[in-house]
This record gives C-alpha cells, sequence and structure tokens, in this order.
C-alpha cells in the first residue's frame, strides 16, 4: 500500500468534482464502517492526552482504509488498527509539533502584522491627531495587511492539510517527516484543496443543521417538562447535547477523512505515477 511508486511523466490531476464525489461514494459506500470508527474516536476525546492521540489516530485510520479502497488494496479495520496504533508515539509527537508551529505561526502573524500596521500608523501621527486622509490611509493599510496575513495563514495551513495520512499509511515516516511529506504533496495544489475543502464544508451543512434542530428541540422539550427543576433540566439537556454533537462529529469526520484520503491518492498519483483506478463496483 505504501510503496514508493516513481513516474517521469505524471499524470493529470483529478478534477475537484471527481474529488469530491469519489469521497462521497467511499463514504456512502462504507459509512456504517467509518462511523464505527469516528464514535470510537470522539470517545476517547473524553481521555486527556492518550485519548487525544487515539483520536487523531483513529481519524488517520478512516484515510487508511479509505486509501486502501482506492488502489484496490481494501483491509479489514482490525489490520489497519494495529498499524495506526503501533505508531502511536509518532501520532503523538506530530500533534506536540503541529502545536508548535501553529502557535509560531499565530505569534509571527501577530507580531509581523502589527509592525505593518503599527509603524506607518507612527509615520501618519496615529489616529487622534490624524487629518481624514491619513486615518483613511491607515484603514487601508489595515484591512490590506488582514488579508494578507489571513491569506498566509491558510497558505500554510493548507500545506498541513494531509500530515496525519502518510503517518497512517506509508512505512518510511514519522511524527516530524510525514510533516515533510504533506508540504511535498501540496506543493501548487493549494487552490484546488482549498476549494475541495469549501465544497466539502458546504455539503456537511445540512447534517449540522439537522443537529442543530434536534438539539434546539431537545433543549425546549426539556425545559418545559422540568421548567420547575432547573438543574436537572440543565443537566440533562446539556448531556445529551453533548452526546448528539459526538454523533454528529462521527458523521462527518469519516467524509472529511475519506476526501482527505483521494486528494492524497490524486496528489501521489501525478508525484509519483500511483495508477489511478478507481473502483466503481465496491466504493
Amino acid at each position: 500500500m505504501s510503496g514508493n511508486l516513481n513516474s517521469p511523466n505524471p499524470i493529470q490531476p483529478l478534477s475537484v468534482g471527481s474529488v469530491v464525489s469519489a469521497g462521497i461514494r467511499l463514504y456512502r459506500s462504507h459509512l456504517k464502517k467509518y462511523f464505527l470508527i469516528a464514535l470510537k474516536a470522539y470517545a476517547w476525546l473524553l481521555v486527556p492526552i492518550y485519548g487525544w492521540v487515539k483520536f487523531y489516530a483513529l481519524s488517520a485510520l478512516i484515510s487508511r482504509l479509505a486509501f486502501g479502497e482506492l488502489v484496490n488494496q481494501p483491509e479489514s479495520v482490525s489490520s489497519g488498527k494495529r498499524f495506526v496504533n503501533s505508531r502511536l508515539w509518532e501520532f503523538f509527537v506530530n500533534m506536540i509539533l503541529m502545536l508548535a508551529i501553529s502557535i509560531g505561526i499565530m505569534l509571527g502573524s501577530v507580531l509581523i502584522g502589527s509592525l505593518l500596521i503599527g509603524i506607518p500608523t507612527a509615520l501618519l501621527g496615529g489616529l487622534q491627531d490624524a487629518n481624514p486622509a491619513n486615518i483613511g490611509i491607515i484603514i487601508l493599510i489595515t484591512l490590506v495587511v488582514i488579508i494578507i496575513t489571513f491569506s498566509g495563514i491558510l497558505w500554510i495551513g493548507t500545506r498541513f492539510y494531509l500530515v496525519d495520512v502518510p503517518l497512517a499509511i506509508e512505512d518510511d515516516v514519522n511524527g516530524s517527516s510525514t510533516i515533510n511529506r504533506s508540504w511535498e504533496l501540496t506543493k501548487g495544489n493549494i487552490f484546488r484543496i482549498l476549494l475541495i475543502s469549501l465544497i466539502g464544508f458546504l455539503i456537511t451543512i445540512p447534517i449540522q443543521f439537522i443537529i442543530q434542530i434536534i438539539t434546539t428541540i431537545i433543549q425546549l422539550i426539556f425545559t418545559t417538562l422540568l421548567k420547575e427543576d432547573i438543574l436537572s433540566s440543565s443537566i440533562i439537556s446539556f448531556m445529551l447535547t453533548f452526546g448528539l454533537s459526538f454523533v454528529g462529529g462521527a458523521l462527518i469526520l469519516p467524509f472529511w477523512q475519506t476526501v482527505k484520503a483521494v486528494v492524497y491518492y490524486d496528489l501521489r498519483s501525478r508525484r509519483e505515477g500511483l495508477g489511478l483506478q478507481l473502483r466503481d463496483h465496491d466504493i
């Protein structure tokens, strides 16, 4: 599954629509299996640190199983789980590194943005005594800096889109090298990945909307039935809402992970000549 196949003639990429469609087909065909994995992953979130690593690994397991379907090498859940469990330490290392990188990016963005806004503002005399023209320039500079900073964060974040997938699939990566692997695979594909993510988000909106409606109805029912016992009503309502949020997350997570598997498959296909054959009969 993880062999490095090289080709001097990379094939053309799948279209954005094809990537999303393949993800939907995988999600629909294996919904029960992927949902149960995702539900277990969310249950692990209740356990600090170790449980968070398990959530990360089980999420990546879904991508591994989906990738196996794409390359005509379907794998059992137990086999895939053994592989990702053997790499829990690497998943932990990757989580720590990504947390450190994220903090560094945010702090760097705030620092650079503050300097780019603060220096021109000081040179123009600040906002208090500045004339309308200078205030307009300062506002314009601020908007430009915000847009550039946000775009930069989005660009860098997209380069890390696949960090968990190679770690769950490839043999020769670890918690740190999988970051470089994601950076390498996503090169030149930022806009496509962003567009795929946008379409995926729009597709999941109905599920989120339905869950929100059900949650609101439950809260209203218990508030009405137990209006004289506000504490009990609040506790029951919170527990049910919490449970529904887990179920909702477990419904949505497999979709994102299957789409991510298709993106990974597509990028490897073009860069390394992995045979591009989507199975129609099962996925």
